[in-house]
């Protein structure tokens, strides 16, 4: 169940965990809405089937229970760095810290796994400055890694997303990584 709207006074108890079979449809649902919006890329369910370890649910306490409140996804993408992905909140709950939370879960999870870097493809980059990442130049800064995932990408042409990128504190780079397969900056981007 996703919240229709919480009164601008009501405290939310946000929890996050990860997500499971049954929470696709709203994930899905979650991101068609922003999409539709304009607000960041579809995401199709079969690849929510396809990465569901890497998805995250955030839940609002509600009186009949926790209620859906959002999602993101943290999705490896080399040895030493990670994508903040599919990161969207429930239209009623914005405001309310969830998305920080969400964000804050995907930062645990790469530190568990010994990922040192996060990177996120975004229109919103207050908020991810706001949780302590940076805008970074997309013609000279990006991973290889994140280059090789935008060859798939429709929108690779022309992109106007902004990347941005953060450095989790106290988490080394791993050593001895091989270094990853170069990839074909994509044509119209430089």
């Amino acid at each position: 169940m996703i919240p229709q709207t919480l009164a601008q006074d009501d405290r939310v108890d946000v929890t996050v965990r990860h997500a499971r079979a049954e929470d696709v449809p709203l994930i899905f649902q979650n991101i068609g809405h922003w999409a539709g919006e304009g607000r960041m890329l579809v995401r199709p369910m079969q690849s929510i089937f396809e990465n569901l370890r890497d998805f995250l649910v955030a839940e609002v306490a509600t009186d009949e229970g926790p209620a859906f409140a959002g999602n993101g996804a943290m999705h490896v993408l080399w040895g030493d760095i990670a994508e903040v992905r599919g990161l969207a909140v429930a239209p009623g709950v914005r405001a309310r810290g969830v998305g920080r939370k969400l964000v804050q879960a995907c930062e645990a999870e790469a530190r568990r796994v010994g990922i040192p870097l996060l990177f996120a493809w975004t229109y919103e980059v207050a908020f991810f400055e706001r949780c302590g990442f940076r805008l970074i130049d997309k013609t000279r800064d990006l991973h290889p890694r994140v280059w090789s995932e935008c060859l798939r990408c429709p929108f690779y042409v022309g992109c106007n997303e902004n990347g941005v990128l953060k450095r989790l504190e106290g988490v080394a780079m791993p050593r001895n990584l091989p270094e990853p397969p170069p990839a074909q900056v994509p044509p119209g981007i430089r």
